[in-house]
């Protein structure tokens, strides 16, 4: 449905997905559902999703250019996803726009998140909690889903455009 918004944004239609591969991959990881404890439900996998993507985007943005244009093309193929997903699960057309967007705006709120966090303006841990867990969360849940990001972004911090392109993540 917002193919049409986007079709022309990236000039190569697989750019990005093998990025988008990796962040699924690392998403569908049992550490965060198992010691994490983030709810394995479509909303906790998309809320792990979104963060790995939006701290994959904060990495691209000190990349330049080169690491925006990916940037732009791993947010395509997000969307592009969500809405193939969502349309699967059975929304229509009318409620498809809205999720979407909704879920789009989820994503960047997480890049702000994660962009200040990164930037040492935010706290590791809270950042970890409010990006990962809509409630109620264990404190051993939060300072595991905290540790385990703060690993998967020190080795996603060591990648260079060319690994990230590859879809190789650290």
């Amino acid at each position: 449905m917002l193919g049409f918004l986007f079709r022309r944004l990236t000039a190569e239609p697989n750019r990005g997905a093998a990025l988008f591969a990796a962040a699924t991959a690392e998403a569908r990881r049992p550490q965060w559902y198992v010691r994490g404890e983030v709810p394995d439900t479509i909303d906790g996998r998309f809320a792990v999703l979104a963060t790995i993507t939006s701290m994959i985007i904060v990495r691209l943005e000190q990349l330049g250019e080169q690491g925006d244009t990916l940037s732009v093309a791993l947010t395509e193929r997000f969307i592009e996803v969500m809405e193939s997903e969502h349309r699967e699960l059975g929304l229509g057309d009318p409620k498809l726009g809205r999720t979407v967007r909704k879920l789009v705006g989820s994503l960047a709120r997480r890049t702000e998140l994660w962009r200040s966090a990164v930037a040492g303006e935010r706290n590791w841990t809270t950042t970890a909690g409010e990006s990962l867990f809509q409630g109620d969360a264990s404190a051993d849940a939060v300072s595991h889903a905290s540790r385990a990001l703060r690993d998967f972004w020190d080795a996603v911090a060591e990648a260079d455009l060319t690994a990230l392109m590859d879809g190789r993540l650290g």
